[in-house]
């Protein structure tokens, strides 16, 4: 099973991805950037896309990835990742599910308001990459395909979890961090995903 979990920058995708496979025995975040990155060290700037899920073997990298760890791995596979691009939608998360995978997507919803503002709490301002990406986002997701939408101003990243737990019917593993501990955590796996 492949739960990909969408949305816009600053929604709360990584770190409820995070959340999950903290409380789902057996299951692995699998990030589609990695090979965006890979890939963008690895073009000539004369053909370079300004965003790396423009080239065609990005998509085709990670379907190839996705449909692989779904035939070898038997526990559950959590993907977050930001599509906005129906598309590009369609030649991954459509063609897994064309190939008989079980993918649940669910793109996480906030108002542009509570995405600034987050974006804000991580260091990126108004004008930041992500930042400049919101309304694109916005505009995209209103596109039927990318339904269910979780609508997520007043969820808590736990409350995300347990909602797209609930959903599929996946019990979670109690959490028995402290305040302290879940600060910890959210702030380190921050750190881990600050992109240069």
């Amino acid at each position: 099973m492949i739960i990909w979990i969408n949305g816009a920058f600053g929604s709360g995708k990584t770190q409820t991805a995070f959340e999950l496979h903290r409380r789902i025995p057996h299951s692995y975040v699998y990030d589609p950037e990695n090979a965006g990155y890979f890939i963008r060290d690895n073009v000539p700037e004369e053909i370079s896309e300004s965003d790396f899920q423009d080239y065609p073997v990005w998509r085709e990298m990670n379907y190839t990835m996705l449909n692989y760890l779904n035939t070898r791995y038997d526990g559950i596979l959590i993907v977050p990742m930001t599509i906005p691009n129906a598309q590009y939608f369609s030649e991954i998360i459509g063609r897994l599910r064309h190939e008989g995978v079980e993918v649940h997507h669910f793109t996480l919803c906030a108002s542009k308001e509570v995405l600034l503002k987050r974006l804000r709490s991580r260091g990126e301002g108004s004008r930041s990459w992500a930042a400049r990406q919101i309304d694109r986002c916005i505009t995209g997701f209103s596109n039927e395909v990318f339904r269910p939408y979780i609508e997520t101003d007043k969820m808590s990243v736990e409350d995300q979890a347990v909602c797209i737990a609930s959903q599929l019917g996946i019990p979670l593993a109690p959490d028995t961090r402290g305040k302290t501990r879940k600060l910890y955590d959210r702030i380190r796996m921050q750190l881990r995903h600050i992109r240069f």
